[in-house]
C-alpha cells in the first residue's frame, strides 16, 4: 500500500484501515487528516533553498502520494507551477539521468524494440483505463533543445498541470517517452547517460515506429486523447498532419502556442477597438511555435472573411 502512489494515504491510514490492510506499527501513531499532512509538507516544502531541491522534494511526494500532492499542488498553485514546470523543470531535464531514483509512472519506449511498444504500454498503464496521454521524443524541449530520455519529465510535468488546472483525473493519464536517440554530444558523452546514445533515428524508420505506437496505443485505450509535446521542427507537424483527422491529438506547440497568441490577440484588439484582419502580423522564426501561431491567426482570419490573396500578399 505504501508503494502505490494512487491509495497510499500515509500518516492518513485510519486506524480501522491500519488494521484491515496490517499496517499495525508500520506508521507513526497519530492519524493524521489530509489537511494537517498538507501544512506539514508545505512547512517542509519552505524549508529547501533553491527551486531545484523544491522541485525535488515535491517529486518525493508525487511518487509517494498522489492525493496528498495534488492536494498540496491545488492549494498553492501560482507558487509550484514555475517550480513543478517550466522553467525549474528544464534543470531536472538537463540533470535527469544524475537525479534518476524513480521512473515516475512513465513509459519508456525504444526506437530499437517496436516489438515492445504494445506490452510496454500495458505494464505502464498497470490496468488503469487511460484517456490522457502526453507522448515526447524530447528533441525540442522548451528553450534547451535536444535532451533524449531525460526529456520524459517534460511529459510527467505536463500532466500534472492538466491534473491541478484542469481536474483531469491522475489515474487516466501516462507520460510516454520515445527515445530515438539524441543528437546532444554531451549526452552522448556522459558514462550516467540512461537513453539510447546514438544519434537520432530519422526517416521511415522513426516514422513506422510512430505509427506502431499511435495504433498500439489506440487499440489499448480506445477513449484516448493523443497529445504530442516537444517534438522537433523536423516531425512534430509532419506527425499532427499524418494523425489529425483520423484520431482525437493535439500538439502543444504548434497548436497550444498559438491558441494562447491568437486569444492574446484578440484581447488586445477588444481594447483597441480594431479588427484582426486589419493588422499585419510578422513571426519571428519559422520554427514549430512560430509556424503554429501564423497557421492559427491565418485560420481566424479566414474566419473573419479575409480574402486569402490579401493574406498572402
Amino acid at each position: 500500500y505504501f508503494n502505490d502512489p494512487f491509495i497510499n494515504k500515509g500518516t492518513a491510514f485510519t486506524e480501522a484501515e491500519r488494521e484491515e490492510l496490517g499496517l499495525n506499527g508500520l506508521l507513526p501513531a497519530k492519524v493524521q487528516a489530509l489537511q494537517e499532512q498538507v501544512d506539514q509538507t508545505y512547512a517542509q516544502f519552505q524549508s529547501k533553498v533553491s527551486n531545484l531541491e523544491k522541485r525535488l522534494f515535491l517529486m518525493e511526494i508525487f511518487n509517494t502520494n498522489h492525493v496528498l500532492f495534488y492536494k498540496l499542488f491545488s492549494q498553492h498553485v501560482v507558487e509550484f507551477m514555475p517550480i513543478v514546470y517550466d522553467p525549474t523543470i528544464a534543470d531536472t531535464i538537463e540533470n535527469y539521468s544524475e537525479l534518476f531514483v524513480e521512473p515516475q509512472g512513465a513509459a519508456f519506449l525504444d526506437i530499437n524494440h517496436p516489438e515492445n511498444i504494445q506490452s510496454t504500454l500495458k505494464n505502464a498503464a498497470n490496468g488503469r483505463d487511460i484517456k490522457l496521454l502526453v507522448v515526447s521524443d524530447a528533441e525540442g524541449i522548451l528553450g534547451i533543445g535536444d535532451w533524449g530520455v531525460q526529456g520524459v519529465d517534460i511529459a510527467v510535468g505536463k500532466l500534472m498541470v492538466y491534473t491541478v488546472a484542469a481536474g483531469i483525473d491522475p489515474s487516466t493519464v501516462l507520460a510516454v517517452v520515445i527515445d530515438a536517440g539524441t543528437n546532444n554530444e554531451k549526452l552522448l558523452k556522459d558514462p550516467m547517460y540512461l537513453g539510447n546514445k546514438f544519434n537520432r533515428v530519422r526517416g521511415d524508420k522513426y516514422y513506422d515506429f510512430i505509427d506502431k505506437f499511435v495504433n498500439h496505443a489506440e487499440s489499448l485505450f480506445p477513449n484516448l486523447y493523443l497529445h504530442w509535446e516537444d517534438f522537433g521542427r523536423s516531425n512534430a507537424s509532419n506527425i499532427l498532419n499524418s494523425y489529425k483527422d483520423k484520431i482525437a491529438t493535439f500538439n502543444d506547440d504548434i497548436q497550444g502556442t498559438g491558441i494562447v497568441v491568437l486569444a492574446g490577440v484578440l484581447g488586445a484588439l477588444k481594447i483597441s477597438g480594431q479588427k484582426l484582419t486589419d493588422q499585419t502580423y510578422m513571426s519571428f522564426g519559422a520554427g514549430t511555435a512560430g509556424m503554429g501561431i501564423v497557421k492559427q491567426l491565418h485560420e481566424e482570419m479566414v474566419e473573419q472573411g479575409l480574402p486569402t490573396k490579401r493574406l498572402k500578399s
